[in-house]
């Protein structure tokens, strides 16, 4: 006898699960099955209770005002801070300022004598005799005459055939012009509305039903007018706690009247009392003394350079020309090229179009429409899952275990045959 099989075993469409309870508490099962949406169970959506708010009940009596740091805070008397910082000092003597400097005091100039040069005096004498030496580059250098090298480029010299032209070619010889076919030109389709009013209805329009349930009431208190027929009184807060006290004006200065000193300005300063003034010889230059010597002779303006290198004469080197061998031609221009010359026009001849005939057999004979997908084709039947009824055919129900599986055990071919249940031609199929 074969072992029983789950209802998971059997199914072959693969849709079909188990119920799987909740929670187990004996475990007896053969095999165990995975979960899949198939196994959630729905449950009834209940509203969440509204919580009512309670009205604002203002307390009778009045506020206390007084806070912890008021109470136990105790006002102490503050004295100025004392300076730690010591009185300034001032010495003051009664003596002359002695404005003389150390250095001015301790060093003392004395004469130095100026030291006689020990250079050998060199005094420049010009050559008498004509700068006559040549360069390195006159003497080396032996002016050549420019001698062309031969040329071995073959002339470009044209060469002329006396073989007539021949202008057949093979587009010429074989193509044959052909009589094109009209165009087809295809009928634009009319626009034709439909006589079917619009569905605009959504999916999320047609699934989704609202939950029904009672609007959430307002707390906002409403705004009442509060009206008073009573005198509006103008004063504040502000103004009842703070009341005005008197001043008194600050206390003003009267500036003192200036009063000029009598007696006249003395301007003598320090400076002017105490500088002595000294006899300074003023210094000499160390330039030596020019002595100027005017010459009524013109200026020489002859150098070296102008005596020994005179220019000579130098002329541009012509250039280097080929002789042309061709000579040019005269006369008039004939405008006749070789292709007009010798081209000689010939007859064309169409070659012969082994094309057949565009021409429609018409046929009376009936149109043989069958294909091999037609002839070949076999349908299949459509075989319906056992596990989608209630009990499968050909099982028989054995017991349900702690996780929820159904396990069914399969009959004999003779016995499944006369107690099965009968199949029904139309399933219910679950969605």
């Amino acid at each position: 006898m074969k072992p029983p099989r789950c209802l998971c075993e059997i199914c072959t469409c693969g849709r079909h699960r188990c119920p799987h309870k909740p929670t187990r508490i004996y475990d007896n099962g053969q095999q165990p099955c995975l979960t899949t949406e198939s196994d959630y169970l729905p449950y009834d959506i209940v509203k969440r209770p509204f919580r009512v708010q309670e009205e604002h009940k203002p307390k009778t009596g009045k506020i206390e005002l007084g806070t912890t740091y008021q109470k136990d805070y105790n006002a102490h008397k503050i004295q100025p801070v004392t300076l730690v910082r010591p009185l300034e000092r001032k010495h003051t003597t009664g003596g002359k300022l002695d404005t003389i400097p150390t250095y001015q005091d301790d060093y003392r100039s004395w004469e130095v004598q100026r030291r006689e040069p020990s250079k050998v005096e060199h005094i420049y004498h010009p050559p008498t005799e004509k700068f006559g030496n040549s360069t390195t580059f006159q003497d080396d250098f032996v002016p050549r005459e420019l001698n062309p090298r031969q040329s071995f480029k073959p002339p470009c010299v044209a060469k002329l055939s006396d073989v007539p032209f021949d202008s057949t070619t093979s587009h010429r010889t074989s193509y044959i012009a052909h009589q094109l076919e009209p165009k087809f030109i295809r009928s634009k389709e009319e626009y034709k509305p439909s006589n079917q009013p619009f569905e605009d209805l959504t999916t999320h329009r047609n699934d989704f039903q609202g939950l029904p349930g009672q609007l959430a009431k307002s707390c906002k208190p409403e705004n009442a007018k509060v009206g008073s027929n009573a005198h509006f009184n103008g004063v504040t807060e502000f103004q009842d706690r703070f009341q005005p006290w008197l001043v008194s004006l600050p206390e003003v200065r009267k500036t003192k009247e200036y009063v000029p000193p009598p007696g006249n300005m003395d301007f003598n300063s320090t400076s002017h009392l105490d500088y002595v003034k000294h006899e300074i010889s003023p210094a000499v230059p160390i330039r030596p003394v020019s002595n100027g010597r005017r010459i009524n002779a013109p200026f020489q303006g002859n150098t070296t350079t102008k005596e020994d290198f005179k220019a000579w004469g130098s002329c541009r080197q012509e250039i280097t020309k080929k002789q042309q061998e061709i000579p040019k031609p005269t006369g008039r221009f004939y405008d006749l090229t070789t292709f007009k010359s010798h081209y000689i026009p010939h007859q064309i001849i169409p070659a012969q179009s082994f094309k057949p005939v565009h021409a429609i057999v018409p046929n009376s004979a009936p149109f043989q429409g069958e294909t091999m997908y037609r002839t070949e084709y076999i349908p299949k039947k459509q075989e319906t899952c056992p596990a989608n009824y209630p009990s499968p055919p050909g099982y028989v129900y054995v017991n349900t275990d702690s996780q929820g599986h159904k396990f069914f055990r399969q009959l004999t071919p003779e016995f499944s045959e006369s107690n099965s249940n009968p199949i029904p031609k139309e399933v219910a199929v679950l969605s």
